[in-house]
């Protein structure tokens, strides 16, 4: 520790130099903690500006050395009913992440298909219990076509509700492997061979008819399935075309009634669709993927594999304004439909001492939303590392990237006096 020795002379304003000094510190360490942006989030308490930075930086750090390599960041958003704090941990040298930076936050997306399903419930456009070869509401249109190119195993049985809780038995083509693509899921494989392609969910239901591929029969077990969400981001575009009487797509309904300008809370975030909609805009951070041989990172990406399931970009106060006022029933859906939500596992799932959300990961990020109905503390962790270099296919480490974004929400909650990791 490095020491300071004030002479006898000047023993009469000690105080004052001390305090002067302190002050000096305290300023810089303020310029620091908030990333030195030009505006900061307002009315933040130093002290637990302190405490959250704090408990970040220990869990990245105690990723860095559980990996035995560099984090190039660790992030987190969290509002409590009086207060709200942003937190990026980097290492040395480099520059914290900006509060306002898009980052692609992927399966997070299934919680707004949710909701956007959920609102036209609401407005008597769907019935989220019906079968998906019900008609529409009002129509003769059915929810998903009626033609062979949709003739998929058990179409016939499966529920909106199912699809919705990943018990519909859809085999996922976007992330478990599909005969004739060596190994690789038909998207990846695809988008390997041509990063351009633009996808339909009809090529990849394709895939089901093709192989005659399914997990079991509907509403008999659970298997998680980004195929599944894509039948339901098309659904939605099937009911907003035929109620509005024009051709409509999946990101027109989010932008008109769930996120956008007219939304009940506007957040900026976005649901590109499109192969040759790529851009991440800037400020942004990019996703990091670390293999033994290799390092890759992901900015701009054709998204059009995964509209309905992962497809979704924004900020992390975005996605915190998001889930935060859609669980305290301040948003989109009414606060009975929220209940039921949240009962009935539709789009999102629970985490003790975290609350109601969605996590995810894709290309090299990883992210977790919550909201706690019982603290009112919300909280977005983001980690931008995919790790590889440890265990059977790189399993080991890469579970522990998914940890510590996990354990810097929780992290963050204990340091402000919450209830934190179980």
């Amino acid at each position: 520790m490095q020491r300071f020795w004030l002479p006898d002379l000047f023993a009469l304003t000690t105080a004052r130099l001390l305090r002067a000094v302190v002050l000096s510190l305290v300023g810089g360490l303020a310029c620091w903690l908030v990333a030195c942006t030009d505006d900061p989030l307002p009315n933040t308490p130093f002290l637990s500006q302190i405490k959250v930075q704090r408990a970040v930086d220990s869990v990245r750090l105690a990723l860095e050395n559980d990996l035995q390599n560099s984090v190039p960041s660790l992030n987190v958003f969290i509002q409590t009913p009086t207060e709200k704090i942003f937190a990026s941990s980097v290492p040395a040298g480099s520059n914290p992440v900006l509060e306002t930076a898009n980052f692609r936050f992927a399966s997070i997306t299934k919680h707004f298909t949710a909701t956007a399903l959920l609102n036209m419930h609401e407005e008597g456009w769907v019935n989220y219990k019906a079968r998906i070869t019900d008609f529409i509401p009002g129509t003769q249109t059915p929810y998903v076509p009626n033609t062979p190119d949709w003739n998929f195993p058990y179409k016939d049985q499966i529920t909106l509700e199912q699809l919705l809780q990943h018990r519909a038995g859809v085999f996922d083509v976007d992330n478990d492997s599909v005969p004739g693509f060596n190994g690789l899921s038909y998207t990846e494989s695809t988008q390997n061979a041509d990063p351009a392609h633009q996808f339909t969910t009809e090529e990849m239901i394709n895939q089901l008819i093709i192989h005659q591929l399914y997990y079991w029969a509907p509403g008999t077990n659970y298997h998680y399935s980004n195929t599944g969400y894509a039948i339901l981001g098309k659904i939605i575009e099937r009911v907003y075309s035929v109620k509005s009487g024009g051709a409509k797509t999946y990101s027109d309904y989010l932008q008109d009634y769930v996120v956008g300008t007219k939304a009940a809370v506007p957040v900026a975030v976005h649901f590109p669709f499109r192969a040759d909609d790529t851009v991440l805009p800037a400020p942004r951070v990019e996703g990091t993927v670390r293999h033994p041989t290799q390092t890759v990172t992901f900015g701009d990406y054709n998204m059009s594999a995964q509209v309905g399931e992962g497809n979704g970009y924004g900020t992390m106060a975005a996605l915190n304004k998001y889930i935060r006022s859609l669980m305290k029933g301040q948003n989109v859906l009414m606060p009975q439909t929220v209940t039921v939500m949240q009962r009935d596992s539709l789009g999102g799932t629970f985490s003790t001492n975290l609350g109601y959300g969605k996590n995810s990961a894709r290309i090299g990020n990883i992210a977790v939303m919550a909201y706690d109905p019982l603290t009112g503390v919300s909280v977005v962790a983001y980690l931008p590392l995919w790790d590889y270099t440890q265990g059977l296919d790189g399993d080991t480490s890469f579970d522990k990237c998914i940890g510590a974004t996990f354990d810097a929400a929780y992290a963050a909650r204990a340091a402000l006096g919450y209830p934190g990791k179980p």
